[in-house]
């Protein structure tokens, strides 16, 4: 007769008491079985009735478990080997405790599997409280996720990204996460983890700049493609974690606490903008020259890269900007490019480069001279990626001065030319900014051709971003309020404006130094004339005009 499923279930919420038992493994020499629960020694005496023996045997329990979820019952849990009594009934009751955590048949059912499953791998049960938690959170008690796993779930869940973030967190994952946390447990990761991988990554960086410095070519090229991650890309990879273990903790309850989350680093500093001042640039072209002699040196007489040496001089910032007169300079030399209008946009009006890259000609409306900035043309890996753009302060509406909006004519004018000439092989992309064939920009290829452009025009380098801190630079030395270059360069504060434009030119800052002393002066006064004494008394006489109330002297500032 089947069991009713209300009885099997009230029977599985009470836990089972379990009994001790003394055990050995003696032989009988006569029948050749083992004796181990009779054995006279067991006992002190051989009658049976004594005390147990403290020098033979050991203790075991047995209990029993809770049947499977069709009612078949379980094998009991039998365990032996303990050297006292108080050892055996001390894991009889770590057991009873771990089944009384919860009354709910399914859940016992789950603990049961859990206890019989670290036995086998570990001969302990599990931790009380660890199990504790799982039951209260609704975890899955007989998965143990490592922490590789989970971020390889963590990458298939984030469908709803934008392709260039996917690809940070899978080079997270992949370069970092998973070669240094991979192998350990998720529900065991702690703070000391991930703080030891950060270590280790700046150890690697110290390496990589040893071998590098050390003049052994076989050291060098060890290194070869191997980059030191700074301070930001440490950011960047705790924030990856952070966020795949704030998944793990809202979505499915794999943990109580995120360790990422208080784990220490070094401040992310940003690279200062510095202006290319006319010593900077002296001396950046006495580093040039030394740097190409080197190099063709190290080459014996086969052809250098011209370009590769123009960028890879060693420069007083990783951010660097021109000077008005520089910027100038390289409009003029640019005006005969066919890609003139594109960088005259950039740095007039500080637009992104994949934002530049994407402006459609819907979007340029001539007669209010304002081009809409709701496209853009960004970079995976080599492939252009098509999107709109990341943010809202972003996907904006600028205003263009006149020149600019005139030379966008003159583009359209010459891509109507270049239309013609293609013919039926032209591609209707709709983009302002083209190849000769219709077809959008890969944004590399603007980039190569900027640096192509200033080193012709003899300029110090900078990177086609640094366009962009030079609008900026040049909006907020022309006076124009904070919140209006705030959404020009679509910001989402203006804070964040002000904090990252502070570079100043060196006219600006002379011409502030000059008002400031120009407040500071005041009116011409005669200096006070000699000193009489009088008569009779100690006290000097001062002069009529510098005479005030106390009788002191005042003391003049010179006019400017």
């Amino acid at each position: 007769m089947a069991q009713d499923p209300n009885t099997r279930a009230g029977n599985e919420l009470k836990v089972a008491k379990g009994t001790t038992f003394k055990i050995c493994t003696c032989i009988d020499p006569e029948t050749g079985k083992n004796i181990s629960k009779s054995c006279p020694k067991l006992r002190r005496t051989h009658a049976g009735g004594g005390r147990w023996s403290t020098t033979h045997g050991t203790w075991g329990y047995q209990l029993e478990l809770p049947a499977h979820a069709d009612g078949k019952r379980r094998n009991p849990l039998r365990r032996s080997g303990f050297a006292t009594l108080e050892e055996a009934e001390a894991e009889l009751d770590h057991a009873r405790g771990l089944l009384a955590l919860d009354n709910e048949p399914a859940v016992r059912r789950q603990i049961t599997k859990l206890m019989l499953s670290v036995l086998k791998d570990t001969k302990h049960l599990p931790d009380l409280e660890e199990v504790r938690r799982k039951v209260r959170t609704r975890q899955d008690l007989n998965r143990h996720i490592t922490v590789a796993e989970w971020l390889q779930e963590f990458l298939k869940r984030k469908r709803s990204i934008e392709a260039t973030t996917k690809r940070s967190y899978e080079s997270h994952v992949r370069l970092y996460l998973t070669p240094y946390l991979g192998e350990i447990r998720l529900d065991r990761l702690r703070v000391s983890d991930i703080a030891g991988m950060f270590d280790a990554i700046e150890e690697f960086n110290d390496i990589i700049a040893t071998e590098r410095g050390s003049g052994d070519p076989a050291r060098v090229a060890s290194v070869r493609y191997r980059r030191p991650v700074g301070p930001t890309t440490l950011h960047r990879i705790r924030a990856t974690l952070r966020h795949a273990l704030n998944v793990a903790i809202c979505q499915d309850r794999l943990l109580d606490f995120n360790p990422a989350a208080v784990v220490e680093l070094a401040p992310a500093v940003r690279p200062k903008p510095v202006i290319w001042t006319e010593e900077k640039v002296t001396q950046w072209r006495k580093d040039h020259a030394g740097h190409l002699d080197r190099l063709k040196r190290a080459r014996a007489g086969k052809r250098v890269d011209p370009i590769a040496v123009y960028i890879g001089t060693v420069r007083p910032s990783p951010v660097m900007v021109w000077t008005p007169g520089q910027t100038s300079a390289f409009l003029v030399y640019a005006r005969r490019d066919r890609l003139f209008a594109l960088y005259r946009l950039i740095a007039v009006r500080g637009l992104r480069r994949g934002e530049g890259v994407g402006v459609r000609w819907p979007d340029v409306i001539f007669e209010k001279g304002r081009i809409g900035v709701h496209w853009q043309i960004t970079q995976l890996g080599w492939d252009p990626i098509q999107g709109t753009p990341k943010t809202d302060a972003s996907d904006r509406e600028i205003a263009v001065d006149a020149e600019t909006m005139a030379i966008l004519k003159e583009h359209k004018k010459r891509q109507a030319c270049e239309r013609l000439a293609v013919g039926e092989d032209w591609v209707d992309s709709g983009f302002v900014f083209t190849d000769e064939m219709g077809r959008p920009l890969h944004p590399q290829h603007v980039t190569d051709r900027f640096y192509g452009l200033c080193h012709q025009a003899g300029l110090p380098p900078i990177r086609l971003h640094d366009l962009r801190h030079g609008a900026a630079t040049a909006m907020l030395a022309a006076g124009v309020d904070i919140k209006i270059v705030q959404e020009t360069l679509g910001h989402k504060t203006s804070a964040f404006t002000r904090d990252t434009y502070t570079s100043v030119y060196p006219e600006a800052a002379a011409a502030a130094a000059e008002a400031t002393a120009a407040l500071l002066a005041g009116p011409v006064v005669p200096a006070p004339g000699p000193v009489t004494p009088r008569r009779g008394t100690a006290q000097p006489r001062t002069s009529d005009k510098g005479e005030g109330e106390a009788g002191g002297s005042v003391i003049s500032m010179p006019a400017r």
